[in-house]
């Protein structure tokens, strides 16, 4: 299985509608994958909370529309990162878009943990209730979205309705690139899960970004990582790995809790 992880650069002087154009673009390049990812918020970036409430879109609004058209045009899986969604009620939240190689719309996810303690996403944007799985061909996709990085329960959970594959965009800052990594390699090792953390480039309201887009399989080998820069990691792996794993070292067995 071929996966291209899309490290998208989000920087401030870009207008959101150029962005997608680029994001777009960069999508229907990688055309012959399996699954292509897209980071975090990257219409408006992750720390840019002044801008949520004006960028806001609803579900099927214009970056769902692009992103569905770019699916299909690569013929590909798509995760297509989150937006600053505005529900039917006026509520926001931060919701990931899962598109297949048709460009229908195959499931959406609404972050469960918002960052900012009492401040930013956490008092801007509603909380996520649901666990999200995406069944593909040859995986099962589970749904997170960056600082739900830090709550291994949400991953047990997600293993637990049969994630073998855990995707995770993010916008997740320079200063704590080091957590970023290690907490990617746990999340495999602990789920016996291939992982696909998304980050992205460049500086949101003045926040650098971590880059670091990081593929580790079950074992918690790290199978490719990005640098700093705007990059596109592409990565072969085999699913089936996982099965493997689990059967050789079956540690999800001994759960007691």
């Amino acid at each position: 299985m071929r996966a291209s992880v899309i490290q998208i650069a989000v920087d401030e002087g870009e207008s959101v509608e150029s962005r997608r154009r680029r994001a777009a673009s960069l999508v229907r390049e990688q055309a012959g994958a399996d699954l292509v990812v897209l980071p975090e918020l990257w219409t408006t970036g992750a720390f840019a909370f002044e801008e949520f409430a004006g960028a806001a879109e609803p579900l099927e609004g214009p970056t769902h529309e692009v992103m569905a058209k770019a699916a299909s045009d690569a013929g590909v899986w798509l995760h297509a990162g989150s937006i600053p969604e505005r529900a039917p009620d006026g509520t926001l939240y931060n919701t990931s878009l899962v598109f297949s190689p048709s460009g229908e719309r195959a499931a959406s996810y609404r972050k469960i943990h918002r960052f900012g303690f009492d401040k930013g996403e956490a008092v801007l944007m509603g909380r996520g209730e649901d666990l999200v799985t995406v069944r593909l061909p040859e995986t099962t996709l589970g749904l997170a979205t960056c600082y739900d990085l830090r709550f291994p329960e949400l991953f047990r959970g997600l293993v637990d309705a049969g994630a073998e594959t855990l995707v995770i965009p993010a916008g997740w800052p320079e200063r704590r690139c080091d957590h970023w990594t290690l907490l990617a390699r746990a999340r495999a090792v602990e789920n016996q899960a291939f992982v696909l953390a998304c980050g992205t480039a460049g500086t949101h309201a003045r926040v650098p970004q971590a880059g670091h887009s990081i593929v580790v399989d079950p074992w918690g080998q790290v199978l490719a990582e990005a640098g700093a820069g705007e990059e596109v990691l592409t990565v072969e792996f085999d699913p089936g790995k996982v099965a493997v794993t689990r059967e050789q070292f079956p540690a999800l067995k001994d759960r007691v809790l």
